[in-house]
């Protein structure tokens, strides 16, 4: 794992140097405003630092030296789909929340480490072998680590992250564990894992020249229609770019004067497109603009005929200009129908991912499923009925916290 500081005069300069330095794969884990001390402070105005992190095959952290000869490393029995982990320790959900909640001191202190001596901090073998009642010790700091990397485990089960990622994420950790690690380190390390599979939110970008077009698909009843309306008020009030709103969904003429209404209240264009000339005609319309948002059909991933026509749809926006399509889907669907309707989409288009009803479930390990799943990127989470609030770019951070028994 590499992990180094930028800062800039803002925030998207900070970032860029990090890209430039690390690579367009980096991801930022911390965002902080920062003030100049001493006499400069009265010269220079507030800077922006950002703390970035980069995992490379086989970089792991490294413990602190200890004295003492470690034992030989134990492994806990890895977790199979046929056996449930159980935690027989009084160790609860509350510790590892008390540990989250310092989780970011804890991750500051390990940036400020100088590289090379973290590289050379393996431990070291003493001379004299260790007393039975200094391996009786490291047995029962073993215990302790073992109990703590089944805690876990056992709570992002009940987060309803996969069984088979919830492996994957324990047999990691097992390989990147030293006898004399601490808690707190292998709760940074799953921690920082999880983030980097989370990798970065970009949502909505701008075209290179003339108008991005940005379709929306998903199921039928996932909120698709309220997401736009959100999105749109966000960039024509908030960002003030220019956004027409197309409708291609005429099998429900409430989803169409719902968007209208929304349209008139942001002042912004809308039409209803019924074929594949409506659609040309509407780009070339609105050539002057920033944006234009589709609405497309909302329909069961099952309906062949429907999934044609977005097929169809497709192909000729592709024809049209640049184009992002984003699949929208609710936190609350079972994942094993997640699975489906995201491979229905993938077969004919690549897509972000946006998730909805964040506030009707308690568990969003579907979330983290569904992205191991398409190794596409989560773009946006809404949280609420409200326009143009209850939306927000995907923050990593947050989610894995909370997949990790820390709050939201």
């Amino acid at each position: 794992m590499i992990i180094m500081k930028f800062v800039g005069k803002t925030e998207e300069d900070a970032v860029e140097s990090a890209k430039k330095e690390l690579g367009s794969g980096v991801v930022i884990m911390n965002v902080k405003r920062v003030k100049q001390k001493g006499l400069a402070a009265l010269f220079r105005s507030t800077q922006v630092e950002v703390t970035a992190a980069l995992e490379e095959e086989g970089d792991i952290p490294k413990p602190p030296r200890k004295e003492s000869a470690p034992e030989p490393e134990k492994r806990v029995n890895e977790p199979s789909s046929n056996r449930e982990m159980t935690v027989p320790v009084s160790e609860n959900s509350q510790n590892i929340e008390k540990r989250l909640d310092s989780l970011q001191s804890l991750l500051e202190r390990r940036f400020q480490q100088d590289e090379s001596a973290r590289q050379d901090a393996e431990p070291e073998q003493d001379e004299n072998p260790p007393s039975a009642e200094e391996e009786e010790a490291l047995s029962e700091e073993e215990l302790e680590r073992d109990r703590f990397v089944r805690l876990l485990y056992n709570t992002m089960l009940e987060n309803e992250v996969n069984e088979k990622y919830a492996n994957q994420l324990v047999e990691e950790i097992e390989k990147s564990k030293k006898s004399n690690m601490p808690l707190d380190y292998i709760l940074a390390n799953v921690y920082q894992k999880m983030v980097l599979k989370f990798g970065k939110a970009e949502g909505i970008t701008p075209a290179e020249s003339g108008p991005k077009i940005v379709l929306f698909m998903g199921p039928t009843g996932v909120g698709k229609t309220t997401t736009i309306a959100k999105l749109a008020s966000d960039f024509t009030m908030g960002k003030k770019h220019m956004v027409a709103l197309l409708t291609a969904d005429t099998y429900r003429i409430a989803a169409a004067e719902q968007l209208r209404t929304y349209a008139n209240i942001l002042e912004a264009p809308f039409r209803v497109i019924y074929t594949d000339e409506d659609a040309k005609q509407a780009v070339r319309d609105f050539q002057e603009y920033d944006y234009i948002f589709v609405d497309t059909t909302g329909h069961s991933h099952k309906n062949e005929e429907q999934l044609e026509n977005m097929r169809k749809l497709l192909e000729t926006v592709k024809e049209l200009g640049e184009y992002q399509a984003f699949l929208v889907l609710s936190a609350t669907t079972k994942y094993r129908d997640l699975i489906r309707v995201a491979s229905s989409y993938k077969e004919f288009s690549d897509f972000q991912l946006i998730f909805t009803k964040l506030d009707e479930t308690a568990t969003v390990g579907n979330m983290f499923n569904l992205k191991m799943y398409t190794d596409v990127p989560i773009a946006y989470v809404t949280c609420g009925q409200n326009v143009p609030d209850d939306i927000e770019l995907f923050n990593p951070q947050k989610t894995v916290k909370q997949l990790l028994g820390g709050k939201a």
